[in-house]
């Protein structure tokens, strides 16, 4: 059961549960913690990266509030709040459907699965949300030895520093 909260002009649940192999338990008033990783942990070149960075930016403001996201070589780590009217698994569909068509044209490859069908996803706890998860991603880089700082990670994306509102303009590496 799930308690319903008023929208402009509609009725939105608050919560929603669904199950593929792995439970999604989505609270549209709390923000979500997701990870979705490469097919058989493969390391994504740079480049894929930045696909998958700009294809997370452009959901941004659409289907997704970001608040935080962060490319490793081999995974994904994403803090946003759904946007209503939108399920989480659109959202994912979208984010890892596409980019990872992107990554194939980029590499010559047809029909490659890139990323594991499931995503692990959890409702943020407010006591969490301190500093607690932002700062995991954040320093995710940093604890891989990928980078000193993160403020040198260049896909790592921050909507109090890099962002800011709408994606138009976010500064991610070139291709």
């Amino acid at each position: 059961m799930f308690s319903e909260e008023e929208s402009p002009g509609m009725r939105i649940p608050a919560s929603h549960f669904y199950r593929r192999n792995l439970p999604h338990i989505v609270n549209w008033t709390r923000p979500l913690f997701v990870t979705f990783s490469t097919m058989n942990r493969a390391i994504l070149p740079p480049g894929a990266r930045t696909l998958t960075l700009r294809h997370v930016l452009f959901e941004h403001g659409r289907k997704i509030s970001l608040h935080v996201a962060v490319v490793m070589p081999d995974h994904v780590h994403l803090i946003f709040w759904i946007l209503a009217a939108f399920e989480l698994a659109e959202v994912m569909k979208g984010i890892k459907g596409v980019s990872a068509w992107s990554i194939n044209r980029l590499l010559a490859r047809k029909d490659h699965h890139v990323w594991q069908d499931e995503s692990m996803d959890h409702v943020v706890r407010c006591s969490e949300w301190g500093r607690g998860k932002v700062d995991y991603v954040c320093n995710n880089p940093v604890r891989a030895g990928l980078a000193a700082s993160p403020d040198d990670y260049p896909w790592l994306w921050r909507s109090w520093v890099e962002g800011g509102g709408a994606q138009t303009g976010v500064s991610v590496p070139h291709l």
